[in-house]
């Protein structure tokens, strides 16, 4: 699965994108994170609980309970607004 960093996560975890084989454990989109968290600093610093972000699998926004079940890619980034 690839994993996408976008904005400020992406210099703090120090890569724009990574490719991944989950743990059979990492079903949603929050254990994803929490997996991730365990990565590197950086990781763990862009994905820290209470950070603002949101997260979309395959181009789609979604929440954290999301299941990941055939899923190709999933996306970070920060808070945005429109206007």
């Amino acid at each position: 699965m690839k994993v996408r960093y976008f904005a400020w996560m992406k210099r703090t975890v120090g890569l724009a994108e990574e490719e991944v084989t989950l743990p059979a454990d990492v079903t949603t989109v929050g254990e994803l994170v929490a997996w991730l968290r365990q990565r590197s600093g950086g990781h763990a610093e862009a994905l820290a609980e209470g950070a603002a972000f949101g997260a979309a699998v395959d181009k789609r926004t979604v929440p954290f309970d999301a299941k990941l079940a055939g899923a190709q890619e999933v996306a970070f980034f920060p808070p945005f607004t429109g206007g």
